[in-house]
């Protein structure tokens, strides 16, 4: 379902990018771009804030777009004309690189901006993305009649490792250097502050897994938190893939989770954030004590504009998450 989706989008951006090479015929890059300022666009919520922090004060008053800024969530995420124009006229783009923003791919084909630094995400990591695994239990996505061997799909929710954000923050600092050498030493500071809170999150993680009297977690939902239990040696059970598009879990993969809740005696079963707690209500409805908690782990995947104002920050994010779960892990 979701190749298809993609599919659908990456072809209707055809007449989109068309518009736009229209609307900008004979703009250079100072014509389209606002106050001849530095613009940054950022695809995601976590990118955003990670800018925000490397630019600090802004000494260049470099002006930093979200795109993806109404909870919108990145797998269902269909761009606009102006989102395209953005794009194609930007001085630095950060995107994930994943198959759900292959439009960003189109895009990038037109962009107006021929000295336009891109960042992507899963280019960045390189060798350490990590491929979506299927696990006991889970829904699988039907595969297509006639299609051919399926490529790898990868893990696009890079950002929920912190470990890697530090790798993210490093290169968007040295593409601020690139744009402003100005307040190169600036940036370059920035960067290590942040990642020094970085590291100290980090830790604090550490700690809580290693006094943990329970090391599995169960989602009744997708699970996009593979770099993060990866990070930390956790195992786990979901109903779907962190990308998948489907909503609806089959009996088989409810009982199966239900069975291993009463198996394991776990105390909860996860959800992530826009979720309906749906499918964990129905898991705990079939065990046996059904008295597990449903918590939620926020993959930061519909954090909007309001979120933003009302002080919503990749940190705090993360620190939230942390505290859910060491109640989880480390029990009363």
């Amino acid at each position: 379902m979701r190749n298809k989706r993609n599919g659908w989008i990456v072809a209707g951006l055809a007449g989109i990018l068309m518009a736009c090479c229209l609307l900008a015929t004979g703009c250079d890059r100072e014509k389209t771009a606002d106050n001849g300022k530095i613009q940054i666009v950022a695809t995601v919520f976590p990118e955003y804030d990670w800018t925000k922090n490397v630019l600090g004060d802004n000494p260049a008053g470099a002006e930093l777009t979200l795109l993806i800024d109404k909870g919108v969530d990145l797998h269902s995420y269909q761009p606009t004309t102006d989102d395209i124009l953005k794009i194609s006229t930007c001085d630095l783009l950060i995107y994930v690189g994943g198959e759900s923003d292959a439009w960003v791919e189109s895009a990038l084909q037109e962009a107006l901006n021929k000295d336009m630094i891109v960042i992507d995400l899963l280019d960045v990591l390189g060798e350490r993305v990590k491929e979506e695994e299927i696990t006991e239990g889970m829904e699988e996505e039907e595969e297509e009649e006639g299609a051919g061997e399926a490529e790898p799909e990868y893990d696009e929710h890079v950002w929920l490792s912190l470990r890697n954000t530090a790798v993210f923050v490093n290169t968007i600092a040295e593409a601020m250097q690139k744009l402003d050498p100005d307040h190169a030493d600036l940036y370059r500071q920035n960067a290590g502050l942040y990642n020094g809170k970085l590291d100290a999150l980090d830790k604090q993680y550490e700690a809580v897994v290693s006094d943990a009297n329970v090391t599995t977690l169960l989602f009744g939902d997708r699970f996009p938190f593979r770099y993060l239990t990866d990070d930390y040696g956790l195992s786990y059970y979901a109903a779907f893939p962190g990308c998948m598009a489907e909503t609806e879990a089959s009996f088989e993969t409810i009982t199966f989770l239900a069975k291993k809740v009463d198996e394991l005696d776990l105390g909860a079963v996860f959800t992530i954030d826009g979720s309906d707690g749906r499918i964990a209500k129905t898991i705990i409805e079939n065990t046996q004590t059904k008295n597990a908690q449903i918590l939620m782990l926020d993959s930061m995947q519909s954090v909007t504009d309001t979120d933003i104002q009302n002080g919503t920050t990749y940190l705090s994010v993360m620190e939230e998450n942390l505290k859910t779960l060491k109640a989880y892990l480390q029990g009363p």
